[in-house]
């Protein structure tokens, strides 16, 4: 009996010498791929090369040129008639939106059905040429879009690399908190409430906990724009954002706010944000703030188009004003040297049709040039990426689009990516 036990006891240990000693599972090299196009823009200087070719080395760019080495063993992927460029940034995004009503979303669908769509969403962007976004608030879903992201990091599903935010934050009663239900319902609001700084801490705390990268916080709302006069209420005051902004920057985050207009933009922008996204209208004070301290304003003119030309309500109809009047005050804050990101607010309408928001910018005052230089300077800064992506240069990560035609001559041509590469990985072509 003793010698049967001692055998027992001696075959796990066997097992786990062979185990030891078989040799360990590596991952292949890849191979080497050169990419060969008529054209490759050089988003730093706006000078095109032709042709143009890049060579990638793994998750990295190695070489970049008219013509690059093409090592032993190389995979040549000749694109054709078109233009090589950085993958593109989207700085505003709502995965876990989709057209329709935004606040029944919450209500009628379940945390794990909107991460389902999330990750369909962030497919349909990736598949558009958008390699990295930062996502703008899961709308009530919670801290799922931590989820995402890391399923994209570790290769399991396709999408952008991401910035995630978790719930977006408001007070109670503010923007996006379920107003015009029946209160004995408990509805919930499509944020997470703070409403002092205390609070405000505490949900900080909560959400970086959770994996979140920044911290999204509403600052205005509802807007109004009647006989061309434009007015938001603030939410937070200049000193409850700097404690939210401290906070953050406590762990190494900063804050975006959604803010529309004054007096909640210039609080935010005395108080550190990082970004100001919407601007519908800027004071000069806070234009020459941003201008100073080179805080981007995002736009997103892409879903005010979108909610002109598809009014839910007749209250809607007042989107269509609301564009123009945002387009007038975007060249204002342009010749006053305010910093832009691009950003589309992509949620409430399709994934992976965002590519319209490079159209308006143009559209509104911006040269194609300098919408470009936006969308992958300002937005690999502001994502947290620069020196990484953004740019086709020897070392940056191998994100890397191609589109028929030259984006300097149709900036339209964003829209028909024909081929897509994110970390050297070929995702359409």
């Amino acid at each position: 009996m003793a010698k049967r036990f001692v055998y027992l006891l001696a075959l796990p240990a066997c097992l786990l010498a062979l185990i030891y000693r078989a040799p360990a599972q590596t991952n292949p090299t890849p191979a080497p791929i050169a990419l060969h196009a008529a054209r490759l823009l050089d988003i730093e200087t706006g000078r095109i090369l032709a042709p143009g070719e890049v060579l990638v080395q793994g998750e990295r760019i190695a070489e970049v040129g008219s013509a690059v080495t093409h090592p032993a063993g190389a995979q040549t992927i000749d694109l054709g008639d078109t233009t090589l460029l950085p993958g593109l940034i989207d700085a505003h995004v709502h995965l876990f939106l989709h057209p329709g009503a935004e606040d029944l979303q919450t209500v009628q669908e379940s945390a794990p059905q909107r991460t389902i769509v999330a990750t369909l969403a962030a497919r349909a962007d990736l598949m558009a040429g958008y390699t990295a976004e930062r996502d703008m608030g899961t709308e009530g879903a919670g801290a799922a879009d931590t989820a995402v992201r890391n399923a994209i990091d570790q290769g399991l599903i396709p999408g952008p690399r991401l910035r995630i935010s978790g719930n977006a934050i408001s007070i109670v009663g503010g923007h996006e908190d379920a107003i015009g239900y029946n209160p004995e319902q408990r509805v919930f609001p499509n944020a997470t409430y703070a409403n002092n700084p205390a609070e405000l801490v505490a949900v900080i705390r909560g959400q970086i906990k959770e994996g979140a990268d920044f911290i999204k916080i509403y600052e205005t709302g509802e807007d109004s724009l009647r006989n061309g006069q434009f007015s938001t209420p603030y939410q937070y005051t200049e000193a409850e954002l700097s404690a939210a902004v401290g906070e953050a920057a406590r762990v190494g985050k900063r804050v975006a706010v959604h803010a529309t207009g004054e007096p909640g933009a210039l609080y935010a922008v005395r108080a550190g944000v990082a970004s100001v996204d919407h601007a519908y209208q800027l004071s000069d004070e806070t234009m020459r703030l941003m201008h100073e301290k080179q805080v981007p304003a995002v736009p997103t003119f892409t879903i005010e188009e979108y909610f002109a030309q598809h009014p839910s309500s007749p209250e809607e109809a007042i989107w269509g004003q609301l564009l123009e009047f945002h387009a007038q005050q975007f060249r204002k804050q342009l010749a006053a040297g305010v910093p832009v990101a691009v950003g589309s607010d992509a949620g409430p309408f399709a994934h992976g049709t965002q590519a319209r928001e490079f159209v308006l910018m143009v559209k509104y005052g911006m040269t194609p040039l300098a919408a470009l230089q936006a969308d992958m300077i300002t937005g690999a800064k502001l994502l947290g990426w620069q020196g990484q992506i953004g740019a086709l240069k020897p070392g940056y990560f191998a994100d890397i689009i191609a589109v028929p035609g030259n984006p300097l001559q149709d900036i339209s041509v964003l829209q028909k990516v024909a081929f897509v590469m994110k970390g050297g990985i070929v995702y359409r072509k």
